[in-house]
């Protein structure tokens, strides 16, 4: 089957350009981005066949063109003019991103190292086994044959282990705002 870009336009046309005014709120801007939108689709022109979901590809350039514009007007320090006044946060909060904050990265690390203290303390047993199963990746199979138990026994230890664990954690003053958040 191949995909016209004539079709394509007729098909998604007005459902890019509602959601390039719903990001911009600016009726010039969101023409602007989708016609961005549209000089990325033209140029991926012989690849449209093999895209499986043609409406999420599409929201997906749309979203991440929005983002890179919006980026270069922050480099230029263009957004506080732009930035519409009813908005009460940054417009680049509400975009979705895959990259963490400084702060989301710092409270990650201090986690992931009173986890890692926590079950350090442990009974062997339940170390072990919470080591297999969320360190290494371990199949509960997997762990039944190195630790030479049955699969029940995995589970139930697991389940154990990350009770107890649960319990050091809270029982902790250092660690409660985490778990109880």
């Amino acid at each position: 089957m191949t995909i016209k870009l004539d079709d394509l336009y007729e098909e998604y046309g007005r459902y890019i350009y509602h959601l390039c005014l719903k990001l911009t709120r600016n009726k010039e801007e969101a023409e602007d981005v989708m016609q961005d939108v549209w000089v990325k689709v033209i140029r991926y022109n012989d690849k449209l066949d093999e895209i499986d979901n043609i409406k999420g590809w599409l929201t997906t350039i749309c979203m991440n063109t929005f983002r890179d514009r919006y980026r270069k007007t922050v480099r230029k320090n263009e957004h506080v003019i732009q930035q519409p006044h009813t908005l009460d946060v940054p417009i680049l909060d509400l975009v979705p991103s895959n990259s963490l904050t400084p702060s989301e990265i710092a409270e990650r690390n201090d986690i992931q190292s009173l986890v890692s203290e926590k079950i350090g303390q442990l009974d062997a047993i339940y170390k072990n086994t919470i080591e297999y199963f969320y360190v290494y990746q371990y199949s509960l199979n997997e762990i039944a044959e190195v630790m030479k138990v049955s699969i029940g026994t995995v589970k139930s230890r697991l389940f154990r282990a990350r009770n107890y664990l649960k319990e050091m954690l809270v029982d902790d003053h250092a660690t409660y705002d985490y778990v109880t958040a």
